[in-house]
């Protein structure tokens, strides 16, 4: 059994090391050679990433792919995609050149409203509290001033604050809910300070209003902070052509593609087991672009997967219909981004991935993130609804396959040469190295 250690984080980087290898490993050499492989050899760019976090050892690397080719608006769009998974850049590559030959990816920014809370317990009559709210409203304001006075010049701030009771769900629980606008930062730190400062204004005057009981007068806050919920954060992404136009696949006709589709969609619309896996692939391209911009992936996947489940049933993010001959595949997505603050002014590669897209507004971003979840998800189903999946990830994969069995040069050419008439697995790949090293 692994013994505590006390002052770990204490520790130089090298004493950290140290003690992992010779106290987790029962080759402590190898485990250091392969922690400090990936440091970078640029000391002040390696002491940069060491202090993006704590008790840090190494860096973890991912790799970083571009998707060409995507109309957006009329825009050409190299999208940059940080993501582990075969097949990934290669599908929103494909339905990118797809769609730029049928009028490319309509967005619209339909709302750009974040939303943070103080949660607070208060004994006393409601009628009585929302009448000290409205006394004090304009108190929540001025006292944050100097926290909002630079994001009121950028044309953002604090958009409302609305006092909510919850009293029927929790004993004597009430909210203060604040919207925001935070333009083109994430805002995280910028609500937050918000948020307590409210809470403290709202402690204080209620020490001082004479209405109050001294029971009523004991306000307690439990916690100020933001939510990572925003339904009205909200971009929507589609595409749309003639079904006449949807004609590529050879084996299926562009009218029963079409149909199959639709109803792949519809099935994902009613079938929760059929969404999780479904929304999983938008999130695939969602989360590349997110995490190759320095945004809070975490973030987005819990705000997207909440508003999936808004109506009470967990339910599909996209949605597909024939109308008049017309094809039509859309979503509309929360999405809270950032392009200033955070990494985005200090991860190098963030940086390059910012600039690859030109420098885009916190909006733009929400449209190309939005996008490049669609994408992906027109991939998929339409991988699905004809060929099916497999085929082309595992052609995909067969890659990680050859690099785990350390395949030559020549070994590598001879197995994608067999398998681009052979099934690709797991085991049939194994086999057919093994035949080939006899």
């Amino acid at each position: 059994m692994t013994k505590a250690i006390a002052g770990f984080s204490k520790l130089s980087k090298e004493e950290k090391i140290n003690w992992i290898v010779n106290t987790h490993f029962t080759n402590p050499e190898t485990a250091k050679q392969v922690i400090t492989q990936y440091w970078n050899s640029d000391e002040a760019l390696q002491k940069l990433h060491d202090e993006f976090i704590e008790n840090t050892i190494s860096n973890f690397y991912m790799p970083l792919g571009v998707a060409p080719n995507f109309l957006i608006n009329g825009k050409n769009v190299t999208i940059p995609m940080a993501i582990e998974e075969s097949s990934v850049v290669a599908a929103a590559s494909k339905a990118a050149k797809f769609w730029s030959n049928r009028g490319g990816f309509k967005t619209t920014v339909i709302s750009t409203e974040k939303i943070g809370q103080v949660h607070f317990i208060y004994k006393g009559a409601a009628d009585k509290l929302e009448a000290f709210f409205q006394t004090i409203k304009p108190k929540f304001f001025s006292e944050t001033e100097s926290i909002t006075k630079n994001m009121q010049k950028r044309g953002g701030g604090i958009i409302n604050i609305s006092l909510r009771d919850k009293t029927g769900e929790l004993e004597n629980y009430y909210q203060l809910h604040a919207t925001f606008n935070t333009k083109d930062s994430m805002g995280a730190n910028f609500i937050n300070s918000c948020l307590e400062q409210f809470a403290k204004t709202l402690k204080e005057q209620a020490l001082q209003y004479e209405a109050f009981s001294e029971m009523e007068k004991q306000i307690q806050v439990v916690m100020s902070i933001l939510s990572n919920y925003v339904p009205n954060c909200l971009v929507r992404a589609e595409v749309s052509c003639p079904v006449a136009d949807l004609k590529e696949d050879k084996h299926i006709s562009q009218e029963e593609f079409a149909e199959k589709f639709v109803r792949a969609v519809q099935i994902a619309e009613i079938e929760p087991y059929r969404a999780v896996t479904h929304n999983k692939g938008i999130m695939n391209g969602i989360d590349a672009v997110v995490i190759a911009t320095g945004n809070d992936f975490r973030a987005v996947e819990a705000g997207v997967h909440a508003f999936a489940s808004r109506n009470g049933k967990y339910s599909s993010l996209s949605h597909a219909k024939v109308e008049n001959g017309i094809f039509t595949f859309w979503m509309e997505i929360p999405l809270a981004l950032g392009t200033v603050g955070g990494l985005t002014g200090l991860h190098p590669l963030v940086k390059t991935a910012l600039e690859m897209l030109e420098h885009p507004s916190a909006e733009e971003l929400m449209q190309i993130v939005a996008v490049a979840g669609l994408a992906q998800n027109f991939a998929a189903l339409r991988s699905l609804t004809t060929t099916g999946i497999q085929q082309g990830h595992m052609k995909m994969h067969l890659m990680n396959i050859l690099n785990q069995f350390q395949a030559t040069e020549t070994e590598r050419l001879q197995v994608t040469a067999h398998f681009e008439h052979n099934t690709v697995s797991h085991s049939a790949v194994v086999d057919y190295l093994a035949s080939l090293r006899k």
